[in-house]
Order: structure tokens, then sequence, then C-alpha cells
């Protein structure tokens, strides 16, 4: 649930990721099951094709799945993902990560992410979340 200023649980708990933050990830939005997140590939992302690593669209499609399970406020966690890598990346391109909440039942979720270089798609995710209790 967003608050006034229109913060939800997700952007506390991205405040909080020094993994995401350390790649230059950044949060543009998120709220009620839906998230979106940006990040520049680097030349340290690179592989030995000298394309984009691919557990780097990876990263960047998991933490808008996080993002977009966390934004109703319980902790959420990853229960299992995967994806479909559709074209390369290469350095130097922005990509953006879109999630959407597809259905959220008891303290199951599934959400979908389509990660995209401008207009085009360049990966498809599907996570699966499980909320948690906090100790």
């Amino acid at each position: 649930m967003a608050d006034d200023g229109g913060r939800t649980a997700a952007h506390d708990m991205f405040d909080a990721d020094v993994a995401s933050k350390g790649l230059g990830i950044e949060l543009v939005e998120a709220g009620d099951g839906a998230a979106v997140a940006r990040m520049r590939v680097t030349p340290s992302m690179l592989n030995g094709h000298a394309i984009g690593h691919g557990g780097f669209v990876f990263l960047l499609a998991d933490t808008a799945f996080a993002l977009a399970c966390n934004s109703h406020g319980p902790a959420t966690v990853a229960a299992g993902g995967e994806i479909s890598f559709l074209r390369p990346v290469r350095e130097g391109d922005v990509l953006e990560a879109y999630a959407t909440e597809r259905v959220r039942q008891g303290r199951s979720g599934i959400y979908d992410v389509t990660v995209r270089r401008g207009d085009e798609v360049v990966a498809e995710f599907r996570g699966r979340s499980r909320t948690i209790a906090r100790d």
C-alpha cells in the first residue's frame, strides 16, 4: 500500500538492496502489484561474446519482480523464477523491466516481467512469490 508520498514497502526494501544498487539498478516506480526498474548495461556486464551476460538481465527482471510483489506490504521473497532471453543486449543499452502481478492468493503469487530496450522486448520472466513471516 502506498503512503501519501507514493512510497510503498517496495521502496523501503529497495533502499536496503545493496546488490541491485551496486549494479546501478534504479527503481522507477512501484505500487499495487506492479513495478518498473531500469539498468544500463556496463562493460563489466559483458560475457565472452561481448554481449550482456544473461545473469544481469535476470537480476534486473528479478529486482522488478521483487519490487512488484513487495509493493503490497508483507515481506515477500522469490519461490522460483524463469527467464527466456529473446534478443542479445549490448554495452550501453538501457534496459527497463516492467513487472505485473498475474495472481496473488494467500501467501503465493505469480508475476510476469517484460524486459525492454526501448520498444524492443529482450527477455520475458515469470516469478513465483511467497510471503514470509518476519522474525
